[in-house]
């Protein structure tokens, strides 16, 4: 028998859910197929800011937790009606087609009985025939659209030594590192002070690159949820000089991998490198919380044959990222991306409409 447990949000869980949100979190955490964006502070987080969000879980007749998805609801433009949204999930063991299927199809009904014209899921899965031929299998096909990062950068932090870390790196980013410190760039913890700092540089960033960022309470939300004062699995890391900062970033540690989800940086010293040393000392950080892989999130969807040929001429989009982040060696991954159901055909295909004038989802996050 499978169970759904779905509380509306984050205020009424604890009366409502058969499984408490920690016990969710920590079943997510240890968990192949889990990520951050499935735990239920994330849901938390996007609750703040415009969205919905409810756990859909399944369990076993002996009530053993086997499976389930933190939902996003967020209602749509024009009237349109409101799309659901798993990101990075569901969290469910993808090698058994069967419960895979029974989590889709409970998922997929807690989204129905909701008002949704469709249900967008971004497994935690990487982008092989094997895998897509089981998201066939569950009923989902697949979407043009993504919300999170198609491709990225993985670092391999399981080694034996810090310096196994900084071999595979390109010798300029190793001297750019070192460059950093013999200047007298230092990196330290941020604080909630710093959170105003951290904003008014990803502004600065924002308007160099031509990228949209989030408003700073969104950050701070971030940092209160995640940050040590309450999940413990994030931190702000400021690079400065002189007692000017220069760099910052927020880093995820969730099971065994890290990630880099935000950074920014000033136009002022740029020449100092403190971006090459705060992505390292990032690193030494996710390593001694005992993570084994360091996600750069998020580079050009592109293969890495052509992402070589061109990340000396191309600017545009994400193209300058790469070009920082290939120097830190690693292998680049792609995601299987999003797939779907539709419930509502006409209004789905409105918004498919909307969504390519607009040249968005309509989601974010």
């Amino acid at each position: 028998m499978l169970v759904p447990d779905e509380p509306i949000r984050a205020r009424r869980e604890k009366k409502t859910a058969v499984f408490p949100a920690a016990r969710w979190d920590a079943f997510v955490e240890q968990h192949p197929y889990g990520h951050f964006l499935q735990t239920n502070t994330w849901g938390e987080l996007k609750s703040q800011h415009g969205w919905q969000h409810l756990r859909s879980t399944v369990v076993s007749a002996d009530t053993e937790l086997i499976g389930g998805s933190i939902l996003l609801f967020r209602r749509l433009p024009f009237g349109l009606g409101t799309l659901a949204y798993a990101p990075r999930g569901p969290v469910v063991n993808w090698d058994n087609r069967d419960t895979a299927t029974a989590v889709i199809n409970i998922t997929a009904r807690t989204a129905r009985s909701r008002g949704a014209i469709g249900l967008i899921v971004e497994p935690e899965l990487l982008d092989t025939p094997s895998d897509r031929r089981t998201l066939t299998a569950c009923g989902l096909t697949p979407l043009d659209l993504h919300v999170q990062p198609r491709r990225t950068i993985w670092i391999n932090l399981d080694v034996e030594e810090e310096v196994d870390i900084l071999s595979p790196m390109k010798q300029k980013t190793r001297y750019n590192i070192g460059l950093a410190r013999r200047r007298g760039v230092t990196v330290r913890e941020g604080t909630p002070d710093d959170v105003a700092v951290f904003y008014a540089l990803s502004q600065t960033t924002a308007e160099r690159n031509e990228f949209a960022i989030y408003p700073e309470s969104y950050y701070r939300s971030f940092l209160n949820l995640f940050g040590p004062a309450n999940a413990n699995r994030a931190r702000l890391m400021v690079a400065e000089h002189n007692k000017r900062v220069l760099a910052a970033l927020v880093v995820v540690a969730f099971g065994k991998r890290a990630t880099y989800l935000y950074g920014a940086s000033s136009n002022e010293g740029r020449d100092l490198m403190p971006t090459y040393l705060l992505q390292w000392e990032a690193m030494r950080w996710a390593r001694e919380r005992g993570c084994r892989t360091y996600d750069l999130w998020g580079v050009p969807d592109e293969d890495e044959a052509v992402l070589e040929a061109n990340f000396k001429d191309r600017n545009d989009g994400l193209w300058g990222v790469y070009r920082f982040k290939r120097g830190f060696g690693g292998q680049v991954v792609r995601h299987i991306g999003a797939w779907g159901q539709v419930f509502s055909p006409a209004r789905w295909w409105l918004y498919a409409q909307a969504r390519r004038l607009r040249k968005t989802t309509g989601l974010s996050g």
